[in-house]
């Protein structure tokens, strides 16, 4: 089983020193250090841009872009966009505002059936409306 890994907690654990974070921002950076010893951590290429972006200096990005290579990028298709089109309309009838990269990633997680490992609450709201499974870790 692969978990997908939200921004949300990969910029814990690549972003920020461990000292900096709260109570439950370490029990999740934890858990994704385990799912990174099992291989069972995925990410997707949106997602590997949005923890790149916002660094300021060359050398830190460089620094996290070397570390973050080990990860392979699971592939998206065209349903996938055609999913998160679809969970992104259906959200926003329901009044729930959401971004296209969370709801494209919400809909790879539904093609592999895999549980999203995220610190956003926002995800809460996807998991009612779209039917994504969310991973606690305990």
């Amino acid at each position: 089983m692969i978990i997908l890994v939200d921004t949300s907690v990969w910029t814990v654990v690549f972003r920020r020193r461990f000292e900096q974070l709260g109570p439950e921002q370490r029990v999740y950076a934890a858990f994704l250090r385990q799912l990174i010893d099992l291989d069972l951590a995925g990410m997707i290429g949106p997602i590997r841009q949005e923890i790149l972006s916002g660094i300021r200096d060359e050398a830190s990005f460089d620094k996290l872009r070397t570390k973050l290579e080990v990860f392979d990028d699971i592939p998206i298709y065209r349903r996938d966009y055609e999913k998160a089109a679809w969970g992104l309309n259906h959200c926003q009838r329901a009044g729930i505002s959401g971004g296209d990269i969370d709801l494209l990633f919400c809909a790879v997680a539904i093609r592999l059936n895999a549980p999203i490992l995220t610190l956003d609450r926002d995800f809460l709201k996807f998991r009612d409306l779209i039917g994504v499974i969310l991973y606690e870790p305990h």
